[in-house]
């Protein structure tokens, strides 16, 4: 009977958002693990009772980074940990876009302002800032050119809290053809979701946003498949990951372009696609024995 800890945060006095950690869970005991939900910053837990700690729904990470990677690399020496340490340490950085862009993933164009560095925002064209560590559009926002002291704001914000910054440009099909994401399990494509334009015109970067919505099933074409696989086979330590989504946008061209790369805590939308549920828990029984 293998042991799973499936991770977690705690998110009182809040009831958790994760819908897929109560089925996992379930399917799981169903099938004769013993799987428990565990926060990741428990003190207490002893990771090296489990078999296997499958990192689902650390949504709090983001504002705990460093904390987390160190979690992440003590956790990593006490048991087999998914995503593998070193692959957690380089995706919570979106810094990683310059490395699959290097490796010739096609992406969306990135340039990255740390504290310190000049203000250089662009002044022909819509676009985004936001943190190169986030989660759930926290600090994200689009401007205008016209908006620009509202954008200086904003990166004065983030920099003084220490957070660099990226700034791309606003990807104008996401308002018509949205966002596709494109979830893998064990190296294996699983199902894919689509959702509406996260950041809509005028909120501000520190307002709540919906993290993905007018979610609904989607079936990826040829070529979404193709640049998705091509941006995983650029991670480093690839053949080491059990799950990853790839969020895809389709640029000026008219190709697809990685928006994201998420190989930490991705939402599985398992609501959506529950026939997915065997194949996810066949691959953690099988990563865990």
């Amino acid at each position: 009977m293998p042991r799973v800890a499936l991770v977690t945060y705690d998110p009182r006095p809040e009831p958790s958002h994760d819908i897929d950690l109560p089925v996992l869970l379930r399917a799981l005991q169903e099938a004769g693990a013993e799987a428990d939900a565990v926060f990741w910053d428990d003190a207490d837990v002893d990771w090296a009772a489990y078999d296997l700690a499958v990192i689902r729904s650390t949504w709090d990470y983001s504002r705990r980074v460093e904390e987390f990677v160190a979690w992440a690399e003590r956790c990593g020496k006490a048991t087999r940990l998914a995503n593998p340490a070193g692959v957690v340490r380089w995706n919570t950085d979106k810094r990683y876009l310059g490395d699959l862009a290097e490796a010739g993933v096609p992406v969306v164009p990135t340039r990255y302002l740390a504290p310190g560095d000049a203000t250089d925002l662009p002044s022909d064209t819509e676009y985004v800032v936001k943190p190169t560590s986030g989660a759930g559009a926290r600090y994200a926002a689009r401007y205008t050119p016209e908006q620009r002291e509202t954008a200086v704001r904003h990166l004065a914000r983030m920099h003084e809290e220490g957070l660099t910054a990226m700034v791309q440009p606003y990807v104008r099909s996401i308002d018509t053809a949205g966002e596709r994401a494109l979830q893998f399990f064990d190296g294996r494509f699983l199902h894919a979701c689509r959702k509406r334009a996260v950041l809509s015109p005028g909120t501000a970067f520190d307002a709540d946003k919906v993290a993905h919505p007018g979610l609904e099933p989607w079936t990826p074409t040829p070529a979404e498949l193709t640049v998705a696989e091509r941006a995983l086979t650029a991670v480093p330590d690839a053949p080491d990951l059990l799950y990853a989504r790839v969020d895809l946008v389709t640029g000026d061209d008219g190709r697809p372009q990685v928006m994201e790369l998420e190989l930490v805590e991705p939402n599985l939308f398992l609501d959506l696609h529950p026939g997915s549920v065997p194949a996810v828990v066949e691959a953690i029984l099988r990563a865990a024995g």
